[in-house]
């Protein structure tokens, strides 16, 4: 069966076709079931299925998307502030994530996620699991072979899968609690700089082979790494032999300096993993708004759509460049400041024209490269 691939460092579709990945995170009908606006859900949509494909899929065409990203919305946990990993950790907490059939259903590109570990710099409350034997880890192995027979054998024999994402955005760096694994607590930077390879070869080598033994074919698109925190050197080489693609996420600030330091950083990752393809796995922006006033960001839409073409166009250019995938769909009351539709279902015009505008141009200027 053809599927996406990596090919002389470049991300292609089934056809052998360069592809680059314009995704939507975070599409969640919940968003729309609040006491404030279910009329509106029960009028437009009534059910999920519909919902789906009248709503979601239809807007990710309008607006030239061609991929489905990560579903999972953020639901509870630090409600009404904004998302901070750099603090005092939030316990977040996310919306179940789209079944296998209604994301095979969908009738376009989409990923799937593997939820290794509980250690995401967002988990209030981490799960650093050993994974060594020799320190109680003797189920990783038996965990990981559920994770891919429950997960990738669902989606071996999809056309539409463009790969397996792992854990979003892991606490490779120490862990804002505190919390680590337990071969690397008490050791001094140096030392755990060492064993961290150690560490990661043996999660990746564990997981990847897991998925492997049921899907031989689809891509590993490794952990969705938190680019504005930075990501250990260690775990990069670690990566290599097992993971196809160098996924990223990373919040830019309006400013052609930080623009450069996106292009900067995520060039000099991808040498430290031996040259694979980027995808930016979550990128954002926002504005204040009649839900969420208290956010402070661009200063309309409009600005917000200008913003998305510049930091895109940082990166389309690169012959590494794989994917852009953006944060998030509908607007609710928490810290998901930057959706592309309000609250009521309608999309801000003024940006989302602009982004089909800028999709447009990057997907026809990446097909003639």
């Amino acid at each position: 069966m053809a599927t996406f691939a990596v090919r002389d460092g470049r991300l292609v579709d089934p056809d052998g076709k360069p592809f680059l990945s314009l995704a939507l995170n975070h599409v969640d009908e919940t968003n729309l079931k609040f006491p404030y606006n279910r009329d509106i859900w029960r009028e437009r949509y009534g059910s999920r299925e519909r919902w789906i494909a009248d709503g979601a899929v239809a807007d990710l065409r309008n607006w030239s998307f061609n991929t489905l990203g990560w579903t999972q919305e953020y639901v509870a946990g630090g409600w009404g502030e904004a998302l901070d990993w750099f603090g005092d950790p939030i316990d977040l907490k996310h919306s179940i994530p789209w079944s296998a059939t209604e994301l095979r259903g969908a009738g376009i590109p989409y990923v799937a996620q593997v939820p290794v570990q509980e250690i995401e710099d967002w988990n209030g409350y981490p799960a650093f699991r050993p994974m060594d034997p020799a320190h109680g880890g003797d189920d990783f192995a038996v965990w990981c072979d559920y994770l891919a027979r429950s997960i990738a054998a669902e989606h071996a024999d999809s056309p539409d899968l463009l790969g397996y994402f792992l854990v979003d955005i892991p606490a490779w760096l120490p862990h804002a609690s505190g919390a680590d694994f337990a071969e690397l607590r008490g050791l001094d930077p140096a030392q755990r700089e060492k064993q961290l390879y150690d560490v990661a070869s043996r999660y990746y080598e564990t997981i990847v082979t897991a998925i492997r033994r049921y899907d031989p074919d689809h891509l590993i698109l490794g952990d969705r790494f938190n680019g504005n925190k930075g990501i250990p050197e260690p775990v990069l080489r670690a990566m290599e032999p097992f993971v196809d693609v160098l996924s990223v996420q990373y919040f830019t600030e309006p400013t052609e300096e930080s623009r450069t330091q996106l292009r900067a950083d995520l060039a000099r990752w991808r040498e430290q993993c031996g040259g694979k393809p980027v995808i930016v796995a979550d990128a954002g922006n926002w504005t204040p708004t009649e839900l969420n006033p208290h956010r402070e960001g661009l200063p309309d839409h409009a600005a917000r759509g200008v913003d998305y073409g510049a930091a895109l166009d940082a990166v389309l250019d690169e012959p590494w460049f794989a994917g852009w995938h953006w944060c998030g769909y509908v607007e609710n009351t928490g810290g998901r400041g930057w959706g592309l539709k309000d609250p009521w279902d309608e999309p801000y015009h003024d940006l989302t024209d602009a982004i089909t505008e800028h999709n447009r141009r990057a997907l026809a200027q990446h097909g003639k490269d």
